[in-house]
């Protein structure tokens, strides 16, 4: 944990702050530690035993708390898996392999191995929606549905380390430009729980180190050969991905796929658990809201 984060101190900061967090979990859950290659991978499970498996990827300087919202209603129907992505905010192993190579899909294969799942539906945002489309392209027989949410590896990827590193050297004022170009800027008069978890992505931003390897791009003979159910959501504001330039490629190589672009939304899309949710009804499995 440690080799992802500034100091010793520093990540225990982020751990005693994300404990905090995850109390705030919306429904009944339990936690797995699951075996790995790749060292120890956090699991948060919520929703029936026996219901189709959705897996969860958040993105990167983040965690499992990605999905605190959407959960609520992705569990009445599915078993849901939110991972703590290895090397990044979470309780994860520190891991950060290259992702130039097969190692992070050999990593899902030992998660998915240590949850007993077979095949499931992949949710991905961001750095997450590479991980969820790179193992889609190399395990497709182990994908029912996927979803990629202002996914990397497809469009043009920006180089946000040119204007974030800057306002990053400013302090606390720098770094919350940095997260209102991505994220927006949040409501005035934000709730207590809004503000708590503000808080935690701000010290995450504070403490960790970024990832700094630029995420390889999937070239158009991977993309054709998608065949399962994919719904790909965008940000027309996005200042980390190239929307148009995903949303054109999607269409052009897989023209199956359901896109939803959000013209004003930037790289954080807002709550999207409604539509995923008629996706995954859709694709993922024999599943209904529970009364």
């Amino acid at each position: 944990m440690a080799d992802a984060f500034k100091s010793p101190q520093a990540a225990q900061r982020f751990r005693e702050a994300y404990l905090e967090i995850l109390a705030m979990w919306p429904v009944p859950n339990t936690h797995r530690r699951v075996e790995t290659r790749e060292g120890e991978t956090f699991v948060i499970a919520s929703g029936p035993e026996d219901a189709p498996p959705v897996v969860l990827l958040h993105g990167t300087m983040a965690n499992s708390a990605t999905w605190i919202r959407e959960v609520a209603l992705w569990s009445q129907a599915f078993r849901v898996y939110a991972v703590d992505i290895i090397g990044d905010a979470g309780f994860s192993a520190p891991s950060r392999p290259k992702l130039a190579s097969d190692t992070h899909v050999l990593w899902l294969d030992d998660v998915l191995a240590g949850l007993g799942v077979g095949a499931a539906s992949l949710v991905g945002l961001s750095f997450g929606g590479w991980l969820a489309l790179d193992y889609a392209i190399r395990r497709p027989a182990r994908v029912r549905s996927l979803v990629l949410m202002a996914p990397g590896g497809i469009g043009r990827q920006r180089n946000v380390l040119l204007w974030a590193l800057p306002l990053l050297c400013l302090g606390p004022w720098g770094a919350r430009k940095v997260r209102e170009r991505i994220i927006g800027r949040g409501p005035a008069d934000p709730s207590p729980q809004v503000q708590r978890f503000s808080d935690f992505m701000a010290l995450i931003f504070r403490t960790m180190r970024p990832r700094t390897e630029a995420l390889p791009r999937v070239d158009d003979a991977a993309l054709k050969r998608l065949a399962m159910p994919l719904l790909v959501i965008l940000g027309g504001r996005d200042v980390m991905v190239d929307s148009p330039g995903i949303r054109d490629r999607v269409t052009r190589c897989i023209p199956s796929a359901e896109i939803i672009y959000l013209s004003e939304a930037r790289h954080y899309l807002g709550d999207q658990s409604v539509p995923v949710m008629d996706f995954l009804q859709r694709t993922a499995g024999n599943a209904s809201p529970s009364d």
